[in-house]
């Protein structure tokens, strides 16, 4: 956005190769997570992240820095997520059990937070200090030191393989079918590829918008965008109270339609610098905070439903099901920016959420369902 100059286009196709490899590999990955040990996976996937975001400030360095190692680097990314990713929820559901899913998963998203409210921060201050290339060094180190912290965990029976089939296209279509066949699994693939449409047209402009049409400096995005983690630390703590109280179907609902109100609260910040900036902060904690009360009862209840033997698939599947709009909606969100506004962009975002989140109450089992245990088959 700053160095480079990039239109509004450009960073939709960036947003959209940083999501390609999702919906590319994802059915793909399941297989290699059901059949390998998923400690590896993981730590592999860090360090070959660290390495593809090493080319920025190296690139940077020599002269060499455009767009298009940007393009480059956000893939090989993607790559490393979309192993590291599902290897790691299924090592996980593995280590803690399936009875501890809820709380496992909350507990975990309040180390996200943490690091939401230190991340943006410290990466606002050494884009303003270092320049934003450089700045992503920090970030590669970062993957290094999770690659290094990870190989100290000890092994334990339950990181043995639950799969070893032969044939890799019998083990995908048994991950699909696993999938369509649970009707809440099935209702969930299609509601989550819909909005991923609206966050990645979000997610392409976002940085644009605040720096650009709101004219905040890197520091200043990086201090509003800390106020994501205290939503997501709200979230975290208040998930179990609000699943006992309505039900886990309808705080997902809930959460959902809360990121599209979110949305459309980040778009209208404006006017004096103080008031956009409280309108922008509390559009991200209300973001957050609606984000992470769906997201971690989902993946307790995707997690929940499995078998051993697919997670991985049935984790994966779900993924590059439930993203395989998303490059498309990094496009579009760039395409619509480019001749409509950075502005509007946002607003037709949380617009697309909320409509969409009475449909999937509607035609989904998720309105009715107050457990975990009342997912259903079918």
């Amino acid at each position: 956005a700053l160095v480079l100059n990039a239109s509004p286009f450009e960073m939709g196709v960036l947003i959209a190769l940083e999501a390609l490899p999702f919906p590319l590999f994802g059915l793909f990955a399941g297989v290699i997570v059901d059949r390998f040990r998923k400690l590896p996976i993981i730590i592999w996937a860090d360090l070959g992240r660290g390495l593809a975001l090493l080319a920025v400030p190296a690139c940077a360095w020599l002269g060499w820095l455009d767009m298009t190692v940007l393009y480059l680097a956000g893939f090989l990314v993607g790559i490393g997520g979309v192993l590291g990713w599902p290897a790691y929820q299924v090592f996980m559901t593995e280590r803690i059990g399936r009875g501890n899913l809820v709380e496992a998963n909350a507990k975990m998203a309040v180390s996200d937070s943490a690091a939401q409210l230190m991340g943006p921060g410290i990466a606002g201050a050494l884009v303003h200090w270092l320049t934003a290339p450089f700045a992503i060094l920090a970030d590669a180190i970062a993957f290094f030191c999770s690659a290094l912290l990870l190989r100290g965990i000890g092994p334990a029976a339950s990181d043995a393989p639950k799969h070893a089939g032969e044939h890799v296209w019998q083990d995908i279509r048994e991950g699909l079918r696993a999938i369509w066949r649970n009707r809440t699994l099935r209702a969930l693939a299609w509601a989550l590829a819909l909005w991923q449409i609206f966050r990645h047209a979000y997610l392409a402009v976002v940085v644009l918008f605040a720096t650009r049409d709101l004219g905040f400096s890197p520091g200043h995005v990086g201090v509003v965008f800390m106020m994501a983690g205290v939503g997501s630390l709200a979230a975290a703590w208040a998930v179990k109270p609000l699943n006992l109280r309505f039900g886990v179907g309808p705080t997902m609902l809930a959460g959902m339609l809360g990121t599209g109100f979110a949305w459309i609260a980040i778009g209208l910040a404006a006017g004096p610098w103080l008031a956009a900036s409280l309108v922008f902060g509390l559009g991200l904690f209300l973001l957050d905070l609606s984000a992470m009360a769906f997201f971690i009862n989902y993946l307790a209840l995707r997690q929940s439903v499995t078998h051993d033997r697919l997670l991985g698939r049935v984790t994966a599947t779900m993924i590059c099901l439930t993203t395989i709009t998303a490059p498309l909606g990094g496009l579009a969100g760039g395409w619509v920016a480019e001749h409509a506004g950075l502005r509007l962009t946002i607003l037709l975002a949380g617009a697309g959420a909320v409509l969409l989140a009475p449909v999937v109450a509607w035609l989904s089992p998720l309105a009715r369902m107050r457990t975990l245990s009342g997912v259903g088959e079918g």
